[in-house]
C-alpha cells in the first residue's frame, strides 16, 4: 500500500509563510490524486486542495485560494504545499492523502499520513 509522511509544520505568525512536504512511497503515482486536508481540534476535516500527480490539475478550497500552492516533484515522490498570508484560522493538523478520484470528500480518498501540526499566532 501507498505510505504518506507529512513533514514541515510548525509554529508561524499571522502573515507568514510554511512549505509542507508529503513523501510518498509504496507505488507509483503517475496516475494519482494528490490532496491536502485539514483538521483543527473538534472540527471536521476539512478539504483544502488537490493535484493530479502529473501536477496539471489543481483545484483550492475557497478559503486558502491565492494563498496556498500545490505542487508535485515526481522524481522524488512528493507532494508540496506552499502556504503564504497565514491566518490563525489556518490552525490544524494538516494532512497528505492520496486517491483515484479528484474530489474534495474525505471517504474520496484511500491512504493518509499521520499529519504535521501547523499553529498560526495573531
Amino acid at each position: 500500500q501507498v505510505q504518506l509522511v507529512e513533514s514541515g509544520g510548525g509554529l508561524v505568525q499571522a502573515g507568514g509563510s510554511l512549505r509542507l512536504s508529503c513523501a510518498a512511497s509504496g507505488r507509483a503515482f503517475s496516475s494519482y490524486v494528490m490532496a491536502w486536508f485539514r483538521q483543527a481540534p473538534g472540527k471536521e476535516r476539512d478539504f483544502v486542495a488537490w493535484i493530479g500527480w502529473s501536477g496539471a490539475n489543481t483545484y483550492y478550497a475557497g478559503s486558502v485560494k491565492g494563498r496556498f500552492t500545490v505542487s508535485t516533484d515526481n522524481a522524488k515522490n512528493t507532494v508540496y504545499l506552499q502556504m503564504n498570508s497565514l491566518k490563525p484560522e489556518d490552525t490544524a493538523v494538516y494532512y497528505c492523502t492520496a486517491g483515484s478520484l479528484l474530489t474534495t470528500v474525505r471517504a474520496g480518498y484511500d491512504y493518509w499520513g499521520q499529519g504535521t501540526q501547523v499553529t498560526v499566532s495573531s
